[in-house]
């Protein structure tokens, strides 16, 4: 029997309800057609969700196999409905932007009249943040092309003939998926039943539930639905703000809620479906999915274009990603590229496929606001194809068959590609290593709980330096010293994250044994998932990142990477918890000297520092690039103390040579002078000259805001102000060292930059910023 633990969840804490009834019904695939109305900030329009019982059919009247929704004991349904709301669009067909909404209830019912007591079974969806005026069931059988699926009888049922047929759809095989798709395509501009009345629905904060009266078990429940909805500019879901030129645009947010607020399904991992999607949006922007094909633009209805994109390998609903803006392509890349046993899903897997194996570089593109184009094209474009290579050189088979990059606007909750753009390629490099590794952890490869973050994300940081170093062509020399530097900064920031944040948000596994695990329904929760400063945390990455390293210090690089790819080849397409990824490294080398719970203890259920990692980090820092940056750093120290240029001291002496630094070097060079507690305001002038510190790229910029704040440099605040409103998702806690002094100069300084940007602000950024001034 289910728990009714989250009867009385609040979701003003921290912990995300998953409320999909997964277990009784899964979404197999779904079919959006959506229209982008910038004038009002909706999506809106319809999905189709083709569905399939799931390992649970108990009957609905059962305790905890519906919702976990409180509501009241009352049978009576409401009538309302208005067969002929505007809301429901004949297929394909367009609402004018200009066009106000008018959403009329529909077959909505209200909580009073819902009642939980009902022994119909219940189909619940995660939603947030949506106006849905209808859903209906399909009839299917008015589709000829899918009735000639069925002469076999096979999956023949003369009680429901329509389940019977969707059923056969979604059971063919993937080496038929144009025709599927096609057939999916057809059966979502289907009629309703005649004569049927519309579903009956309810909303509340977290999901969407489904009822068909008289049905009470989920074999019986209709397998095509098809739901009428608009978003709301309140959902967290999408982003709608202006890119750096000034020009509306809208993508979504891979916020904690992932894509609930954009459209109703099923959020746990383990449901994993496919999709195709037609979007329209006005003529001058370009919709941009994470779809496998490369979409072309066809006209729609006047002064709209559509654009169609597909997934064939089943995925979860958080990896739907869309961004519709007045995007530019940096350049035209189109190679003449082609295209072990799987253990996944049937889908048309490129691993099978012997020239994706042999294709080191995919299809690739770049968008940018016109602000941005010709550094695109100078910096990312050329950098694109040595990375894809990199990574390929180590993992193997790229898992999709193309790559785009956007620029996104400034208000992205994360370091985006914009903030790269300046300084040396390095951190942009790096960057686009760090993402190109989501391809193999995060996307092909993802965790069954959305709790263990490190998987996709410690991962990605552990193997953008590795592509990084393969990119560079560095000598086992050079890559080893690179990687001491980048690991000691890794090594600070994390040791004041530790510091300056709760203990629970540091754990990286919070449900230790319990991950994993679901209720009855499939329902369950995402611990801290709301929490405001969750975000801005960086512990998943970086810990993360260490327990990595720490394995492959165990059995030596070389090795561990030969890993990867055994363990990519076998595991791609799947789900994956942290034991499967231990227990199989474990089991490959026997000889190791720790066990899967030593690994539990010390990395991931607990909130301390391992051991390893505080030895690791005293011989990181006798490393020969470290000690020539803190030889740096005591020249600079001795300038600010003889009084800098100014002094006679210092004008009889001899010039003080300052060596050329890296761009990691010069990050911990204003890190350990940001522990000085006096620079004179002429070794800071000296310092910006030296190293033109406003031309260099965010990581650098930011150790020098902070340096200007600390030391009250007026002369750089307009390098403060730059920097908060250009990179905004490094600058959040900026606000907080302006606030801390209670300097009246700084805090308006802060006060001013968040006026400037808080419409377009990052909502979560946003609300912690405004705790720190207001």
């Amino acid at each position: 029997m289910e728990s009714n633990r989250g009867l009385d969840l609040d979701p003003n804490k921290d912990d995300l309800p998953l409320r999909a009834n997964t277990n009784h019904m899964l979404v197999r695939h779904y079919v959006l057609d959506l229209t982008v109305h910038f004038q009002r900030k909706v999506i809106g329009g319809s999905i189709v969700l083709f569905l399939e019982p799931g390992v649970v059919s108990s009957k609905q009247g059962e305790p905890g196999s519906i919702s976990n929704t409180p509501v009241q004991n009352i049978s009576q349904v409401s009538s309302k409905h208005d067969v002929s709301s505007p809301i429901t669009p004949e297929p394909n067909k367009v609402i004018p932007p200009e066009e106000p909404s008018r959403l009329c209830g529909g077959n909505d019912v209200s909580s009073v009249l819902w009642g939980d007591e009902s022994e119909e079974f219940t189909l619940v969806l995660d939603c947030c943040d949506l106006m849905v005026s209808k859903v209906e069931e399909l009839d299917v059988t008015a589709v000829p092309d899918l009735k000639k699926l069925d002469v076999d009888q096979q999956h023949a049922n003369t009680d429901h003939p329509s389940s019977s047929l969707v059923q056969r759809l979604v059971s063919m095989p993937s080496v038929c998926w144009r025709l599927q798709h096609e057939l999916y395509i057809q059966c979502s501009r289907s009629p309703t039943l005649h004569n049927a009345q519309p579903l009956r629905f309810h909303t509340d904060r977290w999901s969407l539930q489904i009822r068909k009266e008289g049905v009470c078990a989920p074999h019986d429940f209709p397998r095509a639905v098809r739901i009428w909805y608009e978003t709301k500019l309140t959902g967290g879901s999408v982003r709608w703000t202006k890119d750096q030129d000034g020009r509306c645009c809208v993508y979504t947010m891979g916020s904690p809620i992932n894509n609930r607020a954009l459209f109703p399904c099923q959020e746990p991992p383990v449901a994993m479906s496919t999709w195709q999607a037609r979007v329209r949006a006005p003529c001058d922007y370009t919709v941009l999915m994470s779809g496998e094909n490369q979409a072309f633009p066809k006209p729609a209805d006047t002064g709209f274009l559509q654009w169609d994109y597909y997934v064939t390998m089943p995925m979860p609903a958080s990896t739907f990603t869309i961004a519709v803006g007045q995007w530019l392509e940096a350049g035209v890349k189109h190679p003449n590229f082609e295209q072990y046993v799987c253990s996944h899903m049937d889908y048309l897997c490129r691993f099978m496929v012997s020239a994706a194996r042999a294709q080191t570089v995919i299809p690739h593109r770049v968008f940018a606001p016109p602000c941005h184009l010709q550094k695109a094209n100078d910096m990312v474009l050329p950098l694109l194809p040595l990375c894809l290579t990199a990574a390929h050189s180590v993992l193997g088979v790229h898992p999709f068959s193309r790559l785009d990059v956007l620029i996104v606007p400034s208000g992205f909750c994360s370091l985006g590609m914009a903030s790269v753009l300046t300084g040396e390629r390095n951190l942009c490099g790096a960057r686009l290593c760090h993402e190109i590794a989501h391809s193999w952890f995060g996307l092909a490869i993802g965790a069954r709980d959305w709790t263990e973050e490190w998987i996709s994300e410690g991962f990605a940081t552990y193997l953008e330096d590795v592509f990084w170093s393969h990119v560079q062509k560095l000598g086992c020399r050079e890559a080893e010293e690179q990687r001491w530097l980048k690991a000691l900064l890794r090594w600070r920031r994390l040791s004041d994250e530790l510091q300056n944040s709760e203990e629970e948000l540091q754990v990286l596994r919070p449900n230790k044994e319990n991950t994993g695990e679901v209720s009855e329904s499939g329902a369950s929760v995402v611990k801290h998932a709301l929490n405001p400063e969750k975000p801005f945390m960086q512990v998943h990455y970086l810990k993360g990142y260490f327990l990595l390293k720490f394995l492959a210090d165990q059995v030596g690089e070389e090795k561990f990477l030969d890993f990867f790819k055994v363990f990519v080849g076998k595991f791609h397409g799947q789900l994956i918890l942290s034991q499967d990824f231990l227990q199989t490294l474990l089991d490959t080398f026997p000889g190791m000297s720790i066990t899967l719970e030593t690994i539990f203890s010390d990395w991931l259920d607990t909130p301390e520092m391992p051991e390893w990692l505080r030895d690791a980090c005293s011989e990181w820092l006798r490393t020969p690039v470290v000690q020539e940056v803190k030889g740096e750093v005591a020249k600079w120290i001795h300038f600010s103390g003889s009084g800098g240029k100014g002094s006679k001291r210092k004008r009889a002496g001899p010039k003080v040579n300052f060596k050329e630094l890296s761009p990691e070097q010069l990050v911990l060079l204003l890190e350990f002078l940001l522990e000085e507690a006096k620079l004179s305001l002429s070794t800071l002038r000296l310092l910006q000259t030296t190293y033109n510190l406003q031309a260099q790229d965010a990581e650098v910029k930011h150790r020098w805001c902070e340096l200007a704040v600390k030391h009250k440099h007026t002369a750089a605040y307009r390098d403060v102000e730059q920097f908060l409103i250009h990179d905004q998702a490094m600058g959040v806690y900026l606000y907080g060292e302006l606030m801390v002094q209670e300097d009246a100069r700084q805090q308006a300084l802060a006060r001013r930059c968040l006026s400037i940007i808080k419409d377009d602000m990052d909502q979560s950024a946003c609300s912690v910023v405004e705790e720190m001034i207001l």
